[in-house]
């Protein structure tokens, strides 16, 4: 299993890039959203990577980070769902605009995607409404081991690699992942539900995306107390 590659980039397509590792070349699929935010050619990068072997076909699919990489993971185990329609869902979305859709049981969101139809986008919010609380709560010690990977980056020529953003977004998005983190795990400690913690969570975090955790934590137990 091809599970990080880290190299320079020697040619770019419209869904996928080739990367130079040592001298071997990788073709990589990636998201619209995850080819915006890579480096021009000639220049270094670092993915990681999930690999599809069938009868006929090896493919390479790349995610800027392992959170996204999870989710794909995912959103391929749906009958159905293929890595072509993932990397459409998580490049229309992105990991925690998925997150926060199943979270709030928004089947719309999903199926802004490409290629997603309604019945489809229906199917990924109730097949993963019980696993999406998880994959949020692991949000930030993924963040976590992916920076210490990093710091030991695959010697890939005379530049260092390194890993692209999801998409141009500002230093406190990955701040935010690790608080929504948090706050669903201090939320399912206090009694509440996986289900019902993500959705409250979710929604504080769409109302104030810069909260912080204790933040998130206030708002969403507003949401969560009994109406009345």
């Amino acid at each position: 299993m091809i599970g990080k590659l880290s190299g320079r980039i020697e040619y770019r397509a419209e869904d996928h890039i080739l990367i130079d590792v040592r001298g071997v070349g990788y073709l990589v699929y990636c998201s619209d959203r995850t080819m915006a935010a890579l480096p021009a050619v000639g220049e270094a990068c670092a993915l990681f990577t999930d690999l599809v072997v069938r009868e006929d076909l090896m493919q390479l699919f790349g995610f800027p980070t392992l959170l996204e990489k999870e989710w794909h993971r995912l959103l391929t185990s749906i009958s159905g769902i293929g890595a072509k329609a993932s990397l459409a869902i998580l490049g229309t979305l992105g990991p925690d605009g998925l997150g926060r859709a199943i979270a709030l049981g928004d089947w719309n969101a999903v199926k802004a995607a490409k290629g997603v139809g309604p019945k489809t986008a229906q199917r990924v919010v109730l097949e993963l409404k019980d696993k999406a609380p998880s994959v949020m709560a692991m949000g930030g010690t993924l963040m976590a081991a992916q920076g210490e990977q990093q710091a030991e980056v695959i010697d890939a020529g005379d530049a260092p690699a390194r890993a692209p953003a999801a998409a141009p977004k500002p230093a406190a998005a990955n701040a935010s992942a690790a608080a929504q983190s948090e706050a669903l795990s201090a939320l399912t400690n206090l009694g509440y539900s996986p289900s019902e913690a993500a959705s409250a969570v979710a929604e504080a975090a769409g109302a104030a995306p810069e909260a912080s955790t204790a933040e998130l934590i206030r708002a969403a137990l507003k949401l969560l107390a009994p109406k009345g």
